[in-house]
């Protein structure tokens, strides 16, 4: 107790000052998830991606990143373990975030997109099984996470595969694509309303006041599905068929799909909008839940309780960190997504980043541990896939596995180095 009481402002500055690195690595790699598809397809400019998302990251993040946090991440340690010595939780917080955010600072800089998720799990993981022994891990809940390596992928990819064959054999392969496109597209500006409204609800808005049971998300999901479908029809008017000559039928290359783009380019930017907030409302708990848990311990005086109040300034300090990350080094992994594994366009992109939307749903729905980063590249490869296997960029996909598997690993030993030095420093 006497250690928390003597160092506890050093404590919580040093997990401030953490907390925001582990932001920066948010924004700089995660972002990628909201924005990579947009930017990808030519639907907004870099810049604009970044203005979206400083805007609506940090109102997720502000807003809707939660009052109340589980001190202890995920589950993955059993708070009992700790009532005797307090400072470990905190030692072990503290390498959790400086380790996460080293290992997010050398995927952003190598341009890999990694689970944000994953690498605090690891870091925790790490310090628990070697500071508090092998026995205060729940393993079955590190099974669980690490199961989703598989799920997140492939039932993102196959909502995928089959979103965007339904376009192609609607709307491209008509007679007249874009009398299709103006058919058919409201529908799809439905199902996008529907389902990023409920990734909101269901990710985004449980702390805000709005304790909407899942029923109630899906009516509510309905209601704005359908005013988003009549903004969309309006929308849609004001673009005009492509003038350019049709090209010989014998080329192939028989149309202009531009105009058919330009139409699937409106549903991009609301798509870029929503994810942005949900993103920032969701993974912000990644840097500020074990600060909270810091801040809980030493205002208490060592006292360890299982949840933890989150302090308005927690969040704008999360926001903030995930905004600066975004501006700073956001470039190098939105382009490994958005461009890196394989062409995109708007139509292409809105597959994807619908798909991962619907993902992020049926894993909130029925309680599936997943990340969104492996979701939205499951999702572009599902969207790659549909075009065939010579549209995927095979050399960019086996560095981006093998950066998913080193993250739990590269978290939790760099995580074990820095609880000792910790403990060394302090004990």
């Amino acid at each position: 107790m006497s250690i928390i009481a003597q160092y506890g402002d050093v404590l919580v500055i040093l997990a401030c000052l953490f907390g925001f690195f582990m932001a920066w690595g948010v924004g700089a790699n995660d972002v990628a998830n909201a924005m990579g598809t947009s930017v990808g397809s030519k639907a907004i400019t870099i810049k604009q991606a970044i203005i979206i998302a400083v805007i609506f990251e940090f109102l997720g993040a502000w807003l809707a990143g939660g009052e109340v946090t589980d001190t202890i991440r995920k589950g993955i340690i059993d708070p009992s373990l700790l009532i005797e010595n307090p400072q470990f939780l905190v030692y072990g917080m503290l390498a959790s975030l400086l380790a996460a955010g080293i290992w997010l600072l050398i995927a952003s800089m190598k341009g890999w997109p990694v689970s944000t998720t994953h690498s605090i799990v690891g870091a925790i993981v790490g310090f628990s099984a070697a500071g508090l022994g092998v026995d205060a891990v729940e393993w079955t809940k590190v099974g669980q996470i690490a199961a989703s390596w598989l799920v997140s992928p492939l039932l993102a990819g196959s909502i995928a595969f089959v979103l965007f064959k339904s376009v192609q054999t609607l709307i491209f392969d008509n007679e007249d694509p874009f009398a299709a496109a103006k058919r058919y597209v409201p529908m799809y500006m439905f199902l996008v309303g529907f389902i990023i409204s409920m990734v909101t609800m269901v990710k985004g808005l449980k702390h805000v006041g709005l304790h909407l049971s899942f029923e109630s998300s899906l009516l509510l999901a309905v209601v704005i599905g359908a005013i988003v479908m009549g903004i969309g029809v309006l929308m849609e008017r004001k673009v005009a068929r492509s003038r350019l000559k049709e090209k010989n039928r014998a080329t192939g290359d028989d149309f202009d799909f531009s105009g058919v783009e330009k139409v699937f380019g409106l549903l991009m930017m609301f798509t870029a909008c929503a994810m942005a907030f949900a993103h920032g409302s969701n993974d912000v708990a990644n840097a500020v839940g074990p600060l909270a848990a810091i801040i809980s311990v030493v205002d208490s005086a060592g006292q360890i309780g299982a949840k933890a109040s989150m302090p308005w300034w927690v969040l704008v300090l999360g926001g903030g960190g995930i905004v600066f990350g975004l501006v700073t080094y956001g470039r190098r992994v939105i382009a490994t997504v958005g461009t890196g594994i394989t062409e995109l366009t708007p139509s292409r992109g809105f597959a994807a980043t619908l798909a991962a939307a619907s993902t992020v749903v049926l894993a909130s729905g029925t309680g599936l541990p997943i990340s969104t980063t492996h979701t939205l590249v499951g999702a572009v490869l599902g969207v790659g896939l549909a075009r065939g296997m010579a549209a995927l960029n095979l050399r960019v996909i086996g560095t981006i596995v093998m950066s998913w598997l080193i993250t739990l690993p590269a978290g939790a030993i760099l995580s074990i180095l820095f609880f000792f030095m910790f403990k060394g420093m302090f004990g």
